[in-house]
């Protein structure tokens, strides 16, 4: 992918989602200046003697034990090591690409006392490929990321190890390859890359952009599974939601119009069709999607503010030549906002496996059982509807808060956590098992339209079904499902399936 300039304290979701995505950041030229004149204040401070927290003190609860001048360098360097302890598996590529993005974004606002070549040199590991195994496990989301953006830190330093495309290897020999020495901190610079929610707002936000192709892909099997079951469209019809004036609803609803407009097989059971209402799983469609598409949206505008602010501790301002503590660190926005994002796409996938329980079912759907042309003999989607059910389970049991948890730390001068930390980290799996549903049903109600042959769904629905039916045949008697399953996955995933319909038609969470 192109670079893209990095403009700290204005950057958009798109500039986000787009490094996420695989490309690479340079900072915008202007912010050098206000690097500086931090590290200024910085050193004035130094020079001065007098105490300020995490400059020439201890941290945490050691915050009143002083420090000597000629320790200061030593006490940044020990703060990176000792809290380096996470553990786990750990972070992806893009993940951890995207923190080190962050980071970069609020060390170049020049409210952390950051000298201009520790930026550089973060600049440069992100845009020479120098990305270093960070263990996922071990932040509560409060006092900064500390574990995590430690082990990213010591990388600075030589220390630890970094990914490349062969595997692992030593930190002091992937700054070599990639032309640069390791650094030593200067005062302050330690904690100011430790603090902050740089790692609750990565694993956030790529939950959140992962939730957008979810959530559009799920919009168009719900089509599909409309067409499939014979359902009406008449829940669709704009005079209800406007009544109601929720915009996500009105959008979604007009989303799953456009999505079935002309469909021969719609016009087939428009008069004469005996069923009154459908379930709820169709007819609700809007209400439900519409909430989450409301959810995401406010999630996504807290995390954009998130990922334009500047989040360690102490704060310096050069016009008053101050360094204040506070609690910027303290991730409590990016918690509740993965907390609704885990609702969001808990309850995407659970009303597309009722959708698909639905469709097996020959007393709800019309279809023969199973979705199979010989039920008995075959046991067609059976199981696939089990397999969705368990994926949605388990997202129900992933998707309780986490930022109602706190435990005290640091001998309770950390006395409340959010817990950001691993509530965001939940969301990548929670989508992959959401993705999983999703597939199941793009099988499932191509399946159902291909029993009311030679009758076709709408345009943007044939062009899916066209789009599966190239990879996945039919099933017209049992098989190996499993590698039909994964093709749908990944179609969904990867966001052909939207692709497939025309962008345009479907609501978009985040467009800046």
């Amino acid at each position: 992918m192109n670079p893209i300039t990095l403009k700290p304290g204005a950057a958009t979701l798109a500039d986000w989602r787009a490094i996420y995505r695989g490309a690479n950041p340079t900072l915008d030229a202007t912010c050098r200046t206000a690097i500086k004149a931090s590290a200024d204040v910085v050193a004035r401070i130094v020079a001065k003697g007098e105490p300020a927290y995490g400059i020439n003190t201890g941290f945490g609860r050691l915050a009143s034990v002083r420090i000597d001048a000629a320790d200061l360098e030593t006490l940044q360097r020990n703060i990176v090591l000792s809290h380096a302890a996470g553990v786990g598996d750990p972070m992806s590529l893009p993940v951890t690409r995207l923190m080190m993005a962050l980071k970069l974004a609020s060390l170049a606002q020049g409210a952390s006392g950051v000298r201009p070549e520790t930026v550089a040199m973060l600049e440069a590991m992100l845009t020479r490929g120098v990305i270093p195994v960070v263990p996922a496990q071990g932040s509560v989301g409060a006092s900064g990321d500390l574990a995590p953006l430690a082990h990213m830190t010591a990388v600075m330093l030589g220390v630890g190890e970094v990914h490349t495309s062969t595997g692992r290897t030593s930190a002091p020999a992937a700054l070599a390859q990639a032309g640069l020495e390791p650094i030593v901190l200067g005062p302050k610079e330690g904690l100011a890359l430790l603090n902050g929610t740089q790692f609750s707002t990565a694993n956030a936000l790529a939950g959140l952009f992962e939730a957008e192709v979810l959530y559009r892909s799920a919009l168009v099997t719900g089509a599909l599974s409309t067409d499939a079951a014979r359902g009406s469209d008449a829940p669709f019809d704009p005079r209800i939601h406007r009544l109601r004036k929720h915009r996500g609803q009105i959008e979604c609803a007009e989303a799953l119009r456009a999505l079935l407009v002309g469909s021969p097989i719609r016009a087939s059971h428009r008069t004469g069709d005996q069923r009154v209402q459908d379930p709820y799983c169709l007819r609700c469609q809007p209400q439900v999607m519409g909430a989450c598409l409301d959810v995401l949206r406010n999630a996504a505008a807290t995390l954009n503010t998130e990922a334009n602010g500047v989040s360690d501790n102490p704060l310096i301002f050069p016009d008053e030549g101050e360094a204040l503590s506070g609690g910027n660190f303290h991730a409590e926005p990016v918690a509740f906002a993965a907390d609704t994002i885990a609702l969001a796409v808990c309850e995407i996938g659970s009303l597309s496996e009722r959708r698909i329980a639905m469709l097996v079912d020959p007393a709800l759907s019309g279809l023969p059982a199973f979705l199979t042309p010989k039920p008995g003999l075959n046991s067609g989607f059976m199981i696939p509807q089990v397999t969705a059910a368990a994926l949605v389970s388990e997202n129900k049991q992933r998707a309780c808060p986490a930022s109602v948890d706190s435990i005290p730390t640091s001998a309770n001068q950390e006395d409340h956590v959010s817990m950001a930390a691993h509530g965001a980290r939940r969301l990548i799996p929670m989508v992959h098992n959401a993705f999983g549903v999703v597939g199941v049903e793009l099988l499932a109600a191509a399946q159902g339209c291909d029993f009311h042959a030679p009758l076709q769904s709408s345009a943007p629905l044939e062009r899916v079904r066209t789009l599966l039916r190239a990879v996945v045949p039919h099933l017209s008697d049992d098989r190996y499902l499993h590698p039909d399953m994964q093709t749908a996955i990944n179609l969904v995933q990867s966001g052909a399936v939207t692709k497939a319909v025309g962008q345009t038609t479907l609501p978009e969470i985040a467009t800046n």
